[in-house]
């Protein structure tokens, strides 16, 4: 396919991911609730039922349990299916087949069986949908070897990132954010992916390395600019882009030069990827560092409803640039 840069939303850049895929390789096929005729609760997979039909594109029942474990079997029996979870919240469901034959299947097969499978997960908050539906799930599975996860933060990642985990042997649980959905951007159409496992350095900068994800990236680069404009700040943006490997270089390269490190997740920061890097920032860069690492994050709460509370509780622009600020008067 010849490449163009095409601007489309982070939905869009998604559906042509998996349309792309689905044409070039027969074996991937779409499993979730309500994603045929319907094109899914958040329209990502609209379309696809009219081009692929009912055998590539199955409505299941509300059981994420029951169909993660029928995919399962699917990628261990020469298919490549991809999984869309409606919430991430919901991943809890099926945390049995993800954890115990999913993530464990090429080990315990002795490297005999891989399992190439793909779970989409929408997560996040900004949209009012309660404790419930608004989590991220970024560190619940990175305990666990033997998955990789995924967290794109812009169109033009969500659509080269989901072609490379769809591609990849092993199994990948991909996090979309609700609240990007409509967020658009140039994508590279047309551009082969490279395989998953690099961060990102968004922009480059002198004095501070702010390490993000998903949604905290867009904010992060957002206060930079304040940063820069008001402080004379020039802070250096990291976005993750995968959880699981981490790519500990990019991170440690970055503190190095710096000499400051704040972690934004969009998670309590108690048992957040941010303890993780801060960790790695200590163990490989303590001598470059010129202040103690500072994590940003949710309040060790629930997630309210409430428009004003939640906006209180994720992570702002506004908090970002507060706590670099307060970093650089230590």
């Amino acid at each position: 396919m010849e490449q163009t840069h095409t601007q489309l939303t982070y939905r869009e850049a998604i559906r042509q991911a998996l349309a792309e895929e689905m044409r070039r390789d027969p074996r991937v096929l779409l499993l979730g609730e309500d994603i045929g005729e319907a094109g899914g609760v958040f329209k990502v997979t609209e379309g696809l039922y009219g081009e692929f039909g009912p055998q590539r594109v199955i409505d299941t029942p509300i059981a994420e349990n029951g169909f993660v474990g029928a995919a399962f079997g699917m990628a261990i029996t020469g298919l490549r299916p991809v999984v869309e979870i409606m919430f991430a919240d919901f991943l809890g469901v099926c945390m049995d087949p993800i954890v115990n034959s999913i993530a464990k299947h090429y080990y315990m097969s002795g490297g005999q069986s891989s399992v190439p499978l793909v779970i989409r997960v929408a997560g996040g908050g900004g949209i009012r949908f309660g404790a419930q539906h608004s989590q991220t799930g970024e560190s619940w599975l990175r305990v666990f070897p033997g998955l990789k996860i995924v967290a794109p933060s812009n169109p033009a990642d969500a659509y080269l990132l989901l072609r490379a985990a769809i591609r990849d042997d092993n199994p990948v649980i991909f996090i979309e954010h609700k609240f990007m959905y409509a967020m658009k951007g140039p994508v590279p159409v047309g551009q082969e992916p490279e395989p998953l496992g690099r961060s990102a350095v968004v922009r480059p900068g002198r004095d501070v390395t702010i390490v993000a994800s998903l949604l905290m990236v867009d904010r992060s680069l957002k206060a930079a600019e304040v940063l820069a404009r008001e402080d004379g700040i020039e802070a250096e943006v990291v976005d993750l882009r995968m959880l699981r490997p981490m790519d500990v270089d990019t991170i440690v390269a970055s503190v190095a030069r710096t000499g400051r490190l704040l972690t934004v997740e969009e998670q309590p920061v108690v048992g957040g990827w941010g303890g993780d890097v801060v960790a790695f920032a200590a163990e490989r860069a303590f001598r470059h560092l010129k202040a103690a690492p500072q994590r940003l994050g949710l309040p060790d709460a629930p997630l309210p409803f409430s428009p004003v509370l939640e906006d209180a509780a994720i992570p702002s622009v506004e908090r970002i640039v507060q706590a670099v600020r307060a970093m650089w008067q230590q």
